[in-house]
């Protein structure tokens, strides 16, 4: 089957190669076909010898793969290389790249401790330290000096420069020497890395530090409300289908009512996460159970996030009755809904037949300084032509005039809306009006 296969192969990469020789035998076509592979080879093995000096970040293995990567697809397809391929590649050589140390920056920095330096002069030569490259050398040369020992501040330090410039292989190797440290810690340290872990997408770790700091003995390491917050915002940013949200929602259900179990209260940053997690994997009802809990078990007013999530979510689901009871509740509060929300609104009336209910709020809307979007615009548009006989197909063009010369649409937005409307209209009388509209604009 290989052999097979192998000849096939070389049929093509012959024909490709060698069009202009088409009397050529097989084992010819094959040993071009090698000498032109080991060619190119050599030549891109001379490319990063030579294009690479003992001081460059880039390395010649990375360069060579990166090469010769491209070489192979290309033997394998006549297309451009992919833009996925083009920047899996890329994120490779940058991987490859390892900063350069400044060993004038190192040596100014070490020469400003005493010869039997404390922890907190270390500390202050590390906060000073703006470079985190630096900051991590003299980490690990501090660890080597004899009767010296980090403590939490050092620790803390360290992951905090290394994790705000995004060096996370570096800060894992010193979370590794927290773990391993046994007295070593606060929550606030653990907190730290855990914020850190998220950032990096290293959610399966963070989950282990948050592990760890249940399991400690020590109730200085046990989380907080901050550190169950973190997480939730963690879970809730992993994307935007509903499916991974619904996954994601079971964890953080199950997060929630340990923290409650643990005696630690819920914050409106919490109960907010949880109305949030559920509008998003679509429980809608159990989202509208954590807003009427909110004042009665657990004491926390909602606020102006907890009316716009459940206001959107609702909109989402079509249920425009209990969408506007709760906007009215929200308006007596002072609380003002958000752009998204205010346009979901709109969109969810006009689309459930209530064109003049969805103009009144499109045009408290604009009142409020939300800005709609163009999906509004055009539902409007849409529904007011479709749900009438005739005359509304008159009344979406004034709407649409009315819009222009009150400068909410730009002269772009107002042709593409025209082309909406006279896809809607299906009376050539209304056509004829739109056309002419359109030649004043030319």
């Amino acid at each position: 089957m290989n052999s097979i296969r192998r000849y096939f192969l070389t049929q093509i990469y012959s024909k490709f190669y060698f069009p202009n020789y088409p009397s050529v035998s097989y084992h010819s076509r094959s040993y071009h076909l090698l000498n032109s592979t080991v060619n190119s080879l050599k030549f891109t093995n001379v490319l990063a010898q030579t294009q690479t000096s003992p001081g460059s970040n880039c390395h010649s293995s990375a360069i060579f793969s990166y090469c010769f990567g491209g070489f192979l697809l290309s033997l394998y397809s006549t297309k451009p290389l992919s833009r996925s391929f083009r920047r899996r590649q890329s994120k490779r050589l940058r991987a490859s790249k390892k900063p350069v140390l400044d060993q004038a920056k190192f040596q100014e920095s070490i020469s400003q401790l005493p010869p039997r330096f404390s922890n907190e002069e270390l500390c202050n030569v590390l906060t000073l330290q703006e470079d985190p490259l630096v900051c991590f050398e003299i980490f690990n040369w501090a660890s080597q000096q004899p009767r010296f020992k980090h403590d939490t501040l050092t620790y803390h330090i360290t992951i905090k420069k290394l994790g705000a410039a995004k060096m996370y292989q570096e800060m894992d190797d010193v979370v590794n020497q927290v773990l391993a440290v046994p007295h070593i810690g606060n929550e606030a340290l653990y907190n730290t890395i855990i914020y850190f872990f998220t950032e990096a997408r290293k959610l399966t770790r963070a989950v282990n530090i948050f592990k760890h700091m249940r399991n400690s003995r020590n109730l200085d390491y046990r989380p907080s409300i901050r550190t169950y917050n973190s997480l939730f915002t963690a879970m809730l940013s992993r994307g935007r289908n509903s499916y991974i949200n619904y996954m994601y929602m079971e964890t953080i259900r199950c997060l929630f009512k340990q923290m409650v179990n643990d005696g630690i209260e819920p914050d409106i940053y919490s109960l907010n996460s949880m109305i949030k997690g559920y509008i998003l994997s679509n429980h809608v009802n159990d989202a509208l159970r954590i807003f009427h809990q909110m004042g009665t078990v657990y004491n926390c007013a909602p606020n102006s996030f907890s009316y716009d999530y459940l206001i959107h979510g609702l909109c989402v689901q079509g249920r425009t009755q209990n969408a506007r009871e709760l906007y009215d509740d929200m308006e007596k509060k002072g609380f003002v809904l958000s752009s998204r929300s205010y346009n979901s609104l709109v969109n969810a009336l006009a689309l459930n037949g209530e064109i003049e209910e969805a103009v009144n709020y499109f045009w408290e809307m604009t009142r409020k300084q939300k800005s709609p979007d163009f999906i509004t615009y055009r539902t409007i548009l849409d529904e007011t032509c479709r749900r009438g006989s005739g005359g509304e197909a008159g009344e979406a063009m004034r709407l649409l005039k009315e819009w222009e010369q009150k400068g909410l649409v730009d002269g772009h937005t107002y042709k593409k809306l025209l082309d909406v409307l006279e896809d809607d209209f299906g009376s050539s009388k209304y056509k004829t009006l739109v056309q002419l509209d359109r030649l004043k604009l030319m």
